[in-house]
């Protein structure tokens, strides 16, 4: 019996010697193609046991024209929200037999230029882009299934997104029920459709109820703590803040501890995205829940039927947010 170094990781040829076949015969028992008899399928799959051999996949999705692999680009993978979302679509792509590739494009140009050509050299199946892209023609000629998420780069590219119109609304009615007479918005970048339409439908309410509200924006990765305390004390009377994001809204939080005020008592605050520490800090964050799951499972739908190579019902769908009322509003 020919013995094969442990260090040395087997080939196809190897398993070939082992079952004395030819390395086609190999190759259609293990892409499933083509005629194999059952005395041979049993030996070549007999051969691959004994030597723990591990199919080439880069490989095989070459020869077949798919990879099976889903490419997920985000901005931050540190954040949060991010981290809930990619295991959201991870679950879910894993669920469909596919397996997800990962790429953090920490909004560099130039890093998506070279995962564009990964993308490319990986026969990617299809692509979900969550990031604020600045190469959508590029991305357009990758000729793969494309959803974006929380953005449209194409009005023919499908795309999801959480009702960040309706959020802003929620928020505002809530504190205004509540009695917030003077308001703070703490704002994402003003460049993101996202944060657009959190402040579009924030101030559609606050102008009908005629309330004083004041803007700010902050990085939603690292908000500047010593800006969100700056801000507060320039508006000393404040009595509600709305966060586009619930890492800002904690930020926030803190810099209201810090300055002697009582939350909700003195300031109620109302976050956006209900990740999983808005539910466990003291004390726990009222915020706009986004249907992270859904995200996963709709992402996953749309790229199937784009894979399929069906016609979506709907292009651009819309998912619903609802308000999660914790200890930082007061109980009407």
């Amino acid at each position: 019996m020919t013995l094969v170094r442990s260090d040395v990781m087997p080939t196809i040829k190897d398993v070939a010697k082992r079952a004395n076949v030819s390395v086609a015969t190999v190759s259609r028992v293990i892409n499933n193609t083509g005629y194999v008899n059952i005395e041979t399928r049993h030996l070549v799959e007999k051969a691959i046991e004994e030597l723990g051999y591990v199919p080439n996949e880069l490989a095989r999705s070459l020869f077949r024209k798919k990879s099976k692999i889903i490419g997920l680009i985000v901005p931050h993978i540190s954040t949060y929200f991010f981290g809930e979302l990619i295991e959201a679509i991870e679950d879910a792509v894993t669920q469909e037999g596919y397996k997800l590739m990962i790429f953090n494009s920490k909004d560099d140009a130039e890093l998506e230029k070279k995962y564009l050509n990964v993308l490319n050299q990986y026969n990617i199946d299809g692509l979900i882009l969550t990031a604020n892209t600045r190469s959508a023609k590029s991305y357009l000629k990758l000729n793969i299934p494309i959803l974006t998420i929380d953005h449209i780069i194409d009005s023919t590219v499908p795309s999801i997104t959480s009702d960040n119109v309706r959020g802003g609304e929620l928020a505002a009615r809530k504190l205004i029920e509540n009695g917030a007479k003077k308001i703070i918005h703490f704002r994402g970048p003003s460049d993101l459709i996202t944060v657009v339409d959190r402040a579009r439908g924030f101030y559609q309410v606050v102008d009908e109820h005629n309330i004083e509200a004041y803007s700010f924006d902050l990085d939603f990765k690292n908000p500047d703590i010593n800006d969100i305390e700056m801000f507060i004390k320039k508006h000393p009377d404040v009595d509600g803040i709305f966060c586009s994001s619930d890492i800002i809204a904690l930020y926030a939080i803190s810099a209201l501890k810090k300055l002697g005020y009582n939350i909700p008592e003195d300031v109620q605050v109302i976050g956006f995205d209900n990740i999983e520490l808005s539910g466990v800090l003291v004390p726990k964050l009222t915020t706009i829940a986004q249907p992270i799951d859904d995200f996963g499972k709709v992402s996953m739908k749309i790229i199937k039927t784009l894979l399929q190579k069906k016609e979506l019902e709907e292009v651009h769908q819309v998912l619903p947010v609802n308000l999660i009322e914790r200890d930082t509003t007061k109980k009407a």
